[in-house]
């Protein structure tokens, strides 16, 4: 067997050089350079708005730079367009879905080169056969013909994946790829990265999580303000160094220590279930007080919040707020009752995308902007002003469309709009997906001072690092059922963990 030559000696399969892009008057990217070697997994890092995806897109044939080149296989190239880096071997998979919801898994996975027979008419069998072998290959439990809309947010982000298998391509970019994924399905996407590794394709690996950027990539390289701020092998650096080239400073990883909550309950649920999805919720969350929501995919964690806001109907049980008892709300009315909700998904839940900021900062809140029924934009101007501020939105001004901004500045949107709301009760439901860790600590210290000017904080999860620094009690859910309520100051990784996956663990409840 042909040993491998020395990383440095390994050639580029693919470089940007001097890239530049400006989108009005922002700049995106300022002379920006680039290497991706063959076989390798090269992290690419940066806070929300650095030019990550805006450098993607580029090398994926979606936007055109200002200035700079790309060269593919030591050739100059011209990724004109989408179709033209699929058929150079240069694929894309989005952070923010890019599929078509009303037609099939297989017709999504080969959308653009469906197999067809004479004359003209789609081969149905070979498509169904094809999709089903890179379905078999990521592990997926649902058939080449199920219509997309009906797949969870986590299940689409496999479709995505899935569309990178099609060929053999040379380049794979990965932006995020595991924001919505369980554990499972990234221990799947890990093994498909590693076998393409395997076979010399080249991987580029957009994600926050430092966990896995330390598990997976060879090579880190940071974007910073649009400018290339340095590269370097993983095994030789480490989180705090990477961190600084991000953000320019260490983070604080410091536990901050709180007041404790006080004694009056702002929610309480008793029995609350939805039948099929999950039972006998008890749940209590009092002024100043967060509470972390912890569970797999699947286990009801964010259905219990959907029912706190009135999205389903539950069909028993009692929800009880500032001791006043419900049945059920509707949403208007949990909006009325100091409830607000951070969805899960920004996207398709959160925001209005052809709306400019202001208008989607200040949607919760027309009544209020409004003097005998006519808006009035100073007072919105004032809400926006304030709210970027608060939590550092980069955005070029109050008219900039919100479906222009960086999934993270996006998501700060969200929440500024909750918080304009000025809540008794706020739930976050993964209010840090998709957040580069400068800005997730900005959100974690929001989220600490909102508790101890007397908010109560309910925070949904799937990172166990984060519920366990944030929360003062944590709520276990597996298969619909709270398994457990732990004090966060006394729990262990382990006993969370098996909290989470049926396993009893009584001595662990509180």
């Amino acid at each position: 067997m042909t040993a491998r030559p020395p990383a440095a000696a390994i050639p580029a399969v693919l470089r940007a050089e001097g890239i530049s892009k400006r989108f009005g008057g922002v700049i995106a990217l300022r002379e920006v350079s680039f290497d991706l070697r063959r076989g390798e997994v090269h992290a690419l890092l940066g806070e929300n708005g650095a030019g990550k995806s805006t450098l993607m897109k580029i090398l994926a044939g979606m936007v055109r730079p200002d200035a700079g080149g790309i060269v593919l296989d030591g050739r100059p190239v011209s990724l004109a367009s989408p179709l033209a880096a699929r058929q150079a071997g240069v694929m894309l998979v989005h952070q923010e879905l890019s599929l078509v919801p009303q037609v099939s898994v297989a017709e999504n996975i080969f959308l653009g080169a469906l197999p067809m027979r004479w004359p003209g008419r789609l081969d149905r069998a070979a498509l169904g056969a094809r999709a089903q072998a890179i379905l078999t290959r990521l592990d997926c439990d649902f058939g080449p013909w199920t219509i997309v809309e009906r797949l969870s947010i986590a299940k689409r982000q496999m479709v995505e994946i899935a569309r990178a298998l099609v060929a053999t391509p040379k380049v794979v970019m990965f932006d995020e790829p595991t924001a919505s994924l369980t554990d499972h399905e990234k221990m799947v996407l890990f093994r498909v990265i590693r076998d393409l590794r395997g076979a010399d394709v080249g991987i580029v690996y957009i994600s926050h999580r430092m966990d896995e950027i330390f598990e997976i990539a060879d090579r880190i390289s940071v974007l910073r303000d649009g400018t290339y701020r340095g590269t370097h092998e993983t095994a030789a650096t480490d989180e705090d160094e990477v961190t600084r080239l991000m953000i320019g400073r260490t983070l604080d990883r410091q536990h901050h220590a709180r007041r404790p909550p006080g004694a009056e309950v702002v929610l309480e649920t008793r029995g609350l279930t939805c039948a099929g999805v999950f039972e006998n919720v008890d749940l209590v969350v009092r002024k100043g007080e967060i509470v972390g929501m912890y569970g797999l995919v699947g286990a009801g964690r964010s259905e219990v919040a959907e029912t706190l806001f009135g999205l389903r109907r539950p069909t028993r049980g009692e929800i009880m707020l500032d001791g006043r008892r419900f049945a059920r709300l509707t949403p208007p009315e949990a909006i009325a009752q100091g409830i607000a909700l951070v969805p899960e998904d920004r996207k398709e839940q959160g925001l209005i995308l052809g709306l400019s900021c202001r208008d989607n900062l200040t949607l919760p809140l027309l009544d209020r902007m409004a003097a005998a029924g006519v808006l009035r934009p100073a007072r919105e101007r004032a809400v926006f002003d304030r709210y970027v501020q608060a939590l550092a939105i980069r955005a070029s001004g109050w008219r900039q469309p919100v479906q222009n901004l960086s999934g993270g500045n996006q998501q700060k949107i969200v929440i500024g709009k909750w918080l304009a709301t000025q809540p008794r009760l706020l739930i976050l439901d993964e209010p840090t997906r998709g957040i580069d860790v400068g800005s997730k600590a900005e959100i974690h210290r929001l989220i600490r001072g909102l508790a101890d000017e007397g908010y109560a904080v309910l925070v949904i999860s799937s990172e166990m690092p984060e519920v366990m620094s944030l929360s003062d009690r944590i709520v276990a859910m597996y298969a619909g059922r709270i398994t457990g309520t732990f004090d966060a100051r006394n729990l262990t990784e382990d006993r969370l963990v098996q909290a989470v996956t049926g396993v009893r663990d009584p001595a662990g409840v509180t």
